[in-house]
């Protein structure tokens, strides 16, 4: 597996983070061998798979020259695929298949395949065309990503599509619809249970979102949405660390619309948490919102429900795949701080309903998205793309 998504910035980094440190450990538990091959700068990859059996991470930082900043990006991923294939060459281990995650990871599967010969399966975990209609992330290789996503979508042997409208999105890009798997990401539901410690309330009623603090993830529009949710608070968790939240520029344009809309004294920005704090954040609270602008998958609606924890969500990308509307949450328009209000402030007022959507949607994350299923869908992509039985 190639990991290369941290070292180009990208506000999905922690949850792709998750998918690949949870996907290699519980391919590893089908008794296979996976090795993944990571720039990222922190040491949370390697903690996060440090006790699954038959997994490695490679931190190449050393091996290959990293960028210094997105105009190095391209230039930095061809000498990444010469050294992987180099690695690969001067080495009794080589993969009997590639997995790439996002699409930097691709093209350097790609350079990588040039000298080896090895079938490549492409996750995206997000597509450009979705980032330029949203306007998010501004990206000095803008202009060459759509191509480059084109062109890895079509050389590569599978496409791991991760819901319906990317699957719809990839088709659209022009990859073959026989060459695109779809495979939903999975859930540690034995990490992400209704059961469990929960952090610290207030007196008030929780709304809780997760998430990287960037203009695309939405919380702007929940701050705009509070003043219809009387006596509730927003707690947001997310983006750096609590001791610098006050430097970070989102950070202070939340804090200003919140003073603006005269809610200041209800939202608590409570910055990144560890891992394995997450479950007891989502168990804290009554309601999660999450209202993105687009989202490849909804990792953390499927991890709340995966708790009990019914959800207000943005009916875009994957969370229409995740959330099931008038079952395990409601669906309101994008970018609609009043529908989003009027239908958190009916479930917060509706305790049998939110009993009955927490259930569900528990049900729904053990029966659909364990990643022991996902595994199986993933490792059976690998034996058709390849020559192991």
């Amino acid at each position: 597996m190639i990991s290369e998504l941290a070292s180009c910035g990208s506000v999905h980094a922690g949850e792709l983070d998750r998918h690949v440190a949870q996907l290699a450990a519980a391919v590893a538990e089908h008794g296979h061998e996976v090795r993944i091959y990571t720039r990222q700068t922190s040491e949370d990859l390697p903690r996060r798979v440090e006790n699954a059996g038959g997994v490695t991470v490679v931190n190449v930082r050393s091996g290959s020259p990293a960028p210094d900043g997105r105009d190095q990006l391209l230039p930095s991923v061809r000498s990444f695929g010469r050294w992987l294939a180099g690695s690969w060459h001067g080495s009794d281990w080589r993969p009997d298949v590639v997995h790439a995650h996002f699409w930097i990871s691709g093209l350097a599967a790609l350079v990588a395949q040039a000298s080896i010969r090895r079938p490549i399966v492409q996750t995206f975990h997000a597509l450009d065309g979705h980032r330029r209609g949203y306007r998010w992330e501004p990206d000095t290789n803008a202009a060459n990503r759509a191509i480059l996503e084109r062109v890895v979508g079509r050389q590569v042997d599978r496409v791991i599509a991760q819901s319906s409208p990317e699957r719809s999105e990839l088709v659209a890009l022009g990859v073959p619809r026989h060459r695109i798997a779809l495979i939903p990401s999975g859930v540690d539901t034995g990490v992400f249970a209704p059961d469990g410690p929960a952090a610290a309330r207030s007196g008030r009623q929780r709304v809780l979102a997760v998430g990287e603090l960037a203009e695309c993830s939405g919380f702007a529009d929940l701050v705009h949405a509070l003043p219809r949710v009387p006596d509730a608070e927003l707690v947001v968790v997310g983006g750096p660390p609590e001791a610098i939240l006050p430097g970070d520029p989102v950070a202070q344009r939340l804090r200003q619309l919140a003073a603006t809309a005269g809610v200041a004294n209800r939202v608590r920005l409570v910055g990144r948490v560890g891992f394995e704090e997450l479950p007891e954040w989502y168990r804290s609270a009554d309601v999660l919102a999450c209202t993105p602008w687009y989202e490849p998958f909804g990792l953390t609606a499927l991890e709340a429900m995966a708790c009990g924890v019914p959800v207000v969500a943005s009916a875009v990308g994957g969370l229409t795949d995740t959330v099931v509307h008038g079952v395990t949450g409601d669906l309101v328009r994008p970018r609609d701080p009043e529908q989003t209000g009027d239908a958190t402030r009916r479930l917060l007022a509706d305790p049998i309903r939110r009993l009955g959507y927490g259930t569900a949607g528990a049900d729904r994350a053990r029966q659909r998205y364990q990643w022991s299923r996902t595994a199986d869908q993933v490792v059976a992509v690998y034996r058709a793309v390849s020559d192991v039985a």
